[in-house]
């Protein structure tokens, strides 16, 4: 701003000028304001403010428009990685319809597949190089929300396929588990048809092409072992019966072995046991177990009529056996066996009366879950009394005395106690208590008895 020059004033102006002048000098004065030249230097400090906001301004205004510059970048730059994370799904989605197509194998599903695959293959080398070219999309926002929608579409076809390859496995382990099943029913089947011939015969079944030249050893043992397991069937009924009818099991046993300590309270079955066996096997080393009398004609020894018998008797319900022959000679031994075993006073506390009793002794046999053990045990105790009169050299029935040492050629332990307690310290070898199963011998062959020890 320029200064006033007095020769641009006029007279008649430069008096009111001059009046003016001493005014505001005397104004200033008092009031402390500087004279006017100080005024005139204030002026440009002024104008240096107006044009460092000006200056401030066309600074702002250009960092604004860089911001939005960077703005407008970072939002492409998403775009872009957006729409190649869509490729990369919609690639991933072709791979997957891919693989679907192998199995079971589609031509036309695999081609198709293909080609997906390599479109999006292109496509993505696109994005590659518009991102080197820095060739954003113009609408950044636009891109990203249709790059969101062809994510979620891959995604969904992507899931789609795998649900079509999950029901596929479904559908082939569904088949798996028909086929499964229907080869478990067989074996059921199979082992329910195997089950009831070893309840009919135990294992006899696998003697039926058995004969009398190729008799060993080991088919005794075989019957043998079916015998103990019917005896300790018809055993545990008769004990049960008896907790049933308030019976002392412990009196009980003390009464059959007097004396006798055992080892375990369990062990108390082992002394019924061992009554059944003594009585079911009472005169085995006798033809028909004496029941003929000692007048046994030399025929009916033979060892071929006694093949013949076990042959006979081996594959047949005994019920319908005794059904057929209620007086044969196995009959007999049914009804003298039981009257030797189910003692008067226990068939009474078991069933209230002696009515079977009186039915065995008139050769009539009763049909309860008591006398079909003890017939099916007494069925196999004849079974093997008939195979050990077929041997050549009889088969010889022995048992072992009490107090007896143990010795392992001739004797079983049911119980391994003996062994191991500390107690027996004088005696170099446990002693016998008593027999529970007999043993026996063919020829040279031992069979071990089974004994309780003390």
């Amino acid at each position: 701003m320029e200064a006033v020059k007095p020769s641009a004033v006029t007279p008649s102006k430069s008096k009111w000028v001059r009046t003016l002048s001493k005014v505001l000098h005397l104004h200033t004065a008092a009031a402390g304001i500087v004279p006017d030249d100080a005024v005139q230097k204030v002026k440009p400090k002024k104008t240096e403010e107006w044009n460092d906001s000006k200056t401030t301004k066309r600074l702002s205004q250009k960092f604004d428009r860089l911001h939005e510059d960077k703005l407008e970048r970072m939002m492409a730059l998403e775009a872009l990685i957006a729409r190649i994370f869509a490729t990369v799904s919609a690639i991933k989605a072709g791979y997957a319809q891919l693989q679907h197509a192998q199995s079971p194998y589609d031509a036309a599903g695999i081609q198709a597949a293909d080609q997906l695959i390599v479109s999006y293959l292109k496509k993505l080398s696109e994005l590659k190089q518009c991102f080197l070219k820095k060739q954003y999309d113009p609408s950044p926002e636009r891109a990203m929300i249709l790059a969101e929608i062809q994510e979620q579409k891959s995604l969904s076809k992507t899931f789609e396929i795998m649900g079509k390859k999950l029901e596929s496995q479904l559908r082939l382990k569904e088949s798996e588990i028909i086929f499964l099943r229907e080869k478990s029913n067989e074996s059921n089947k199979q082992n329910r048809f195997l089950e009831k011939r070893l309840n009919q015969s135990g294992q006899f079944f696998v003697l039926d092409n058995l004969h009398l030249s190729g008799l060993s050893p080991s088919h005794f043992i075989i019957v043998l072992r079916q015998t103990v397991k019917s005896i300790r069937s018809f055993m545990r009924l008769m004990i049960d019966e008896m907790k049933s009818a308030d019976w002392d099991i412990n009196a009980a046993a003390s009464s059959i072995e007097r004396g006798v300590v055992f080892w375990k309270a369990d062990d108390k079955c082992f002394a019924f046991e061992s009554f059944i066996c003594r009585e079911m096997f009472k005169a085995f080393h006798h033809p028909y177990f004496s029941l003929l009398g000692n007048s046994v004609p030399e025929g009916k020894k033979h060892p071929q009529v006694f093949f013949e018998r076990f042959m006979e008797l081996k594959s047949m319900k005994v019920k319908g056996y005794l059904a057929m022959k209620p007086k044969s000679t196995f009959a007999k031994f049914c009804r003298t066996k039981y009257l030797q075993v189910v003692h008067p006073k226990m068939e009474s506390s078991f069933f209230g009366n002696l009515s079977n009793r009186d039915m065995v002794s008139s050769y009539q046999f009763p049909d309860n879950a008591l006398f079909t053990l003890f017939a099916e045990m007494s069925k196999r105790v004849w079974l093997l009394h008939c195979l050990a009169f077929a041997f050549e050299t009889e088969a010889s029935i022995f048992q072992i005395s009490r107090g007896c040492r143990f010795s392992e050629v001739y004797m079983e332990s049911v119980v391994e106690e003996a062994f191991l307690s500390s107690d027996i310290k004088l005696e170099s070898e446990p002693r016998v208590a008593f027999t529970i199963v007999p043993g026996f011998r063919i020829g040279k062959t031992v069979i071990q008895c089974q004994v309780y020890l003390s």
